[in-house]
């Protein structure tokens, strides 16, 4: 159900300014052309992919299938591993059950692995929390967090965020422990926003009451879409009897069948996806909401979310350098501007410190392995009250009164810290030097 907004209203501004170039002079009409279209471009200068599946076991198979599909489809339009977030919360391709180890299908008879060898998940098993989803969002990660799971993001970054698992209204779960609400889910948006960690940003969401997720959305520039209408189910698609469960959800199917047909040249727009799955197939009702996006869908290309394309000017006229050249060699003159031979740094002399350290090593534990073992005499007119230390070496021929007290399981030296065991009948007598 699409709701009308600024977007449409800004689209009709745009075009009668480009009408008004009619009736105006050359030099104005490029001038106002120019500003028309950059008005009705995408200002992103990269892209980014978050993509959720928050369903454990296998009978949830599809979900899992449906977000490495997306992930296959994001990677092929140009989006490259370093920009995606993949979060899965259980691995199907490992399952006992799965019949073909180490692959997960999108299409029946098995005609298509989604996982393949390249596949990077980030988050994996119970890694996939609600904290860990919006700490990924927000940027609110520990130091310690390795950058292949971090969203980082700026304000031109253009920004896919999928996810797919069981809702209901108002709510998605992660892994039937714990849920996320739609609410939640808006203020994270918010913080992204203030934080100036997206220039545009498109959710879509595969559950049942999907459009309940992105109705409590406020901030600028979302355009969001749902597989089902609130009270509605979202289905699942394509049984297999090989594998013995659903490979995907219906609504992720048309929209992958839609995603092929895409290349990165592509001028197919985001009014084409609102259409690829009508009722009569998905038999829920897909949504979208664009009262917030900025731009007209129309005029927003599909590749500006899923693909990485990046925009390049080429100019016929000729550039001559021969007056900066000029100026440069006058600022600098040629003897300044020569410079001596090029020479590698300084190298960490690293093989050395590792063969000193090795050395210390070994003479530390020749002088205390080999010649010196405090040992304890003991006495029956005694009382010991302190604390003592005894290191021993596994001697099958050592003293017969430390063998009797303490058992040595395994060669090497052992650290024996005790205060007052005996306090009838051990009295330190001295250190006494034994070779062994």
């Amino acid at each position: 159900m699409a709701t009308a907004g600024p977007g449409a209203t800004r689209a009709r501004i745009a075009a009668a300014a480009l009408l008004l170039l009619g009736c105006c002079g050359p030099a104005l009409a490029g001038g106002l052309q120019d500003q028309a279209e950059q008005f009705l471009r995408s200002g992103h200068t990269n892209n980014w992919a978050v993509l959720v599946c928050t369903s454990r076991f296998w009978f949830n198979y599809r979900h899992v299938a449906n977000t490495l599909s997306v992930y296959r489809s994001v990677k092929r339009l140009g989006i490259p591993d370093s920009h995606i977030v993949l979060m899965l919360a259980d691995d199907m391709a490992c399952n006992p059950r799965n019949p073909k180890p180490a692959t997960v299908f999108s299409h029946k008879n098995m005609e298509l692995n989604v996982y393949g060898d390249d596949v990077e998940v980030d988050y994996r098993s119970y890694e996939v929390t609600v904290e860990n989803f919006l700490r990924v969002l927000t940027g609110r990660i520990p130091p310690s967090t390795p950058r292949s799971k971090r969203l980082l993001s700026d304000d031109r970054s253009n920004i896919l965020i999928y996810m797919t698992g069981h809702g209901g209204n108002g709510f998605l779960k992660f892994q039937d422990s714990e849920e996320i609400t739609n609410v939640e889910l808006a203020d994270a948006f918010e913080q992204m926003w203030q934080k100036r960690r997206y220039n545009e940003l498109l959710f879509i969401i595969d559950t049942c009451q999907g459009a309940s997720m992105y109705e409590r959305f406020y901030s600028p520039n979302i355009m969001a879409l749902a597989s089902s209408q609130v009270g509605e189910d979202s289905l699942s698609h394509q049984p297999d009897l090989g594998i013995g469960v659903h490979l995907m959800d219906r609504y992720t199917f048309y929209v992958l069948e839609f995603l092929e047909e895409i290349h990165p040249a592509s001028q197919t727009n985001m009014n084409d996806l609102f259409q690829v799955c009508p009722k009569s197939l998905c038999v829920s009702t897909p949504g979208h909401r664009t009262d917030l996006f900025q731009r007209d869908p129309q005029n927003v290309l599909i590749t500006d979310f899923f693909g990485s394309v990046r925009k390049v000017e080429i100019t016929t006229e000729t550039v001559s350098l021969d007056r900066d050249v000029a100026g440069f060699e006058s600022k600098f003159p040629e003897e300044e501007l020569a410079t001596e031979p090029l020479k590698y740094a300084e190298q960490l002399p690293v093989a050395q410190i590792i063969h000193q350290l090795m050395a210390r090593r070994r003479k530390r534990s020749f002088l205390c392995r080999r010649f010196y073992i405090p040992f304890l005499l003991f006495s029956q007119s005694s009382r010991c009250d302190f604390q003592s230390i005894l290191l021993v070496d596994q001697v099958p021929s050592l003293h017969s009164g430390v063998s009797s007290f303490f058992s040595v399981s395994h060669r090497g030296l052992c650290l024996f810290v005790w205060k007052s065991l005996w306090p009838n009948n051990i009295k330190l007598v001295s250190n006494m030097a034994v070779e062994i």
